[in-house]
């Protein structure tokens, strides 16, 4: 039977973490159908050059090992970049004997300061991992999908090692932002993911997107980069997210402070994101400015992790008059109060430059929460009508919505978001794993013809048609405050 292997190997070494991709790989592994159509689907991780089946995503609560574990990680980051740095120097050399002796002096140096303290490190964590995976063998026919956020992992050897021996490969692209928009990080996490995508347009057989912009922007990329030819040669897919909040706790108390926001009868907009550059807090904080010195008394309240390159925009905030009067800021707040936050407020606000999905929106919409977003492509495609939209040129556009919703009481969209349906993590999951079995290993016809040629837009199998969101049964559950 062909197998599809779902990759999950950055989540399962570091389980606490709840970033966006992170919440995805979770869900969506958890979720994970045992088969669909004949083919046989299993998480698999790829750990010091073997490839693992996931029993079990959790860690064990062993705090020692856990320590030992997080410490390996890096040791291998490192050692990931030293390979990255050979092989730069190693295209760059014209000599033969130069290569032959820049390989010698890698392998030398890399024994000495990676291999052996890491061979140590795997044998006192061994232990650990056989309680949650088990050694698999890879088959020709098998389809690895790179699930994860593998930029930062250290197999690349490994999975080109299992492509030689007929093993496909598949790559899931949440976005290409760092390509696009370099400016919005810092300049090693996107040189990292350049490095990476220059490896994946090379080494991956199709690309599964998780929306058709972002679909649509990696096949313009890759015709860039090799040629229209070669990427013929490939398969451009997409599928959508789900939304559930999965880490969410019955037991858990709401943060008082944020409860305390919602207690005035005032409009209370709400902002969901990590505080970075390209989630546009700045703009956020133009329109509300405005929105006040014109009389209104709408209250802003910014939920999400400190970022990257956000100290000015930090200072401004703290130093705000209207701070913890309209203005309110929750760098740390539990699943638990979010899900309060989202239940409560008059609206969400999500002012971003570029998205690769957008998942608050979704979390929001989903109960019934109205959203206001910014007018980019990949929010018309999950928003449609059903959203209202403003224009980044002009902090004044939203200013407007701002105010003419809260004189009115009627949200400034064509459509009642209350109409408005989405998919779970379960149907995600599944999306994810029919389209990637029609696509590499021709499925059967009932399911190949519920999938459109063009790169799968049918509402056969999900709501993917900018105009058609609604298509899903509604399902309750919450969101993720990273995006």
């Amino acid at each position: 039977m062909t197998r599809l292997l779902v990759e999950c190997t950055h989540v399962f070494n570091h389980p606490k973490l709840n970033s966006g991709i992170q919440r995805v790989v979770r869900n969506v592994i958890n979720k994970l159908p045992p088969s669909t159509d004949g083919v046989e689907c299993m998480p698999v991780i790829l750990l010091n050059g073997q490839l693992y089946r996931v029993t079990r995503l959790a860690p064990l609560d062993t705090p020692v090992f856990n320590a030992l574990a997080t410490f390996g990680d890096r040791l291998e980051r490192l050692a990931h970049r030293f390979w990255q740095w050979q092989q730069r120097l190693d295209a760059q050399c014209t000599s033969k004997l130069a290569r032959r002796l820049l390989y010698v002096g890698y392998r030398a140096t890399a024994f000495a300061a990676f291999s052996v303290p890491m061979r140590v490190f795997r044998r006192i964590s061994r232990f650990q991992l056989l309680k949650r995976c088990t050694p698999l063998q890879h088959q020709p026919d098998d389809q690895l999908v790179l699930l994860d956020s593998s930029w930062h992992s250290d197999f690349f050897p490994h999975v080109e090692k299992l492509k030689r021996e007929g093993v496909g490969l598949i790559a899931v692209i949440y976005d290409l932002i760092p390509l696009k928009h370099p400016h919005f990080y810092e300049s090693r996490p996107a040189q990292v993911f350049s490095e990476w995508f220059d490896w994946i347009c090379r080494t991956a057989d199709g690309y599964m997107a998780i929306s058709a912009t972002v679909r649509d922007e990696v096949r313009e990329e890759l015709q860039r980069r090799i040629g229209t030819e070669q990427s013929e040669k490939r398969w451009f897919d997409y599928f959508h997210l789900g939304s559930e909040l999965d880490l969410r706790s019955s037991d858990a108390a709401v943060d008082p402070a944020l409860q305390r926001v919602f207690e005035s009868a005032e409009p209370v907009f709400l902002m969901v994101s990590t505080i970075e550059p390209r989630k546009n807090h700045a703009y956020l904080l133009n329109a509300f400015e405005r929105a006040w010195a014109n009389g209104s008394k709408a209250r802003l309240c910014i939920a999400g992790h400190v970022g990257w390159k956000c100290d000015e925009l930090l200072a401004r905030i703290r130093n705000h008059p209207q701070l913890n009067q309209r203005l309110f800021m929750f760098n740390n707040l539990s699943d638990t109060s979010l899900e309060h936050a989202y239940a409560h407020a008059s609206s969400l606000v999500f002012p971003s430059v570029v998205e690769g999905f957008g998942l608050p929106l979704v979390e929001a919409m989903q109960r019934g929460l109205p959203a206001m977003g910014s007018d980019i492509p990949v929010f018309r495609e999950i928003g449609g009508e059903f959203m209202a939209y403003f224009d980044l040129r002009d902090p004044r556009s939203l200013t407007e919505l701002i105010i003419t919703f809260e004189r009115s009481g009627q949200f400034p969209a064509s459509r009642d978001v209350r109409d408005w349906r989405w998919i779970d993590w379960r149907q995600a999951s599944q999306q994810l794993v029919e389209r990637s079995a029609h696509r590499v290993l021709k499925v059967p016809a009932a399911l190949g013809s519920a999938i459109a040629a063009d790169g799968g837009e049918s509402a056969a199998t999900l709501p993917l048609k900018p105009e058609y969101p609604m298509l899903r049964p509604a399902v309750s559950g919450s969101a993720s405050h990273h995006w």
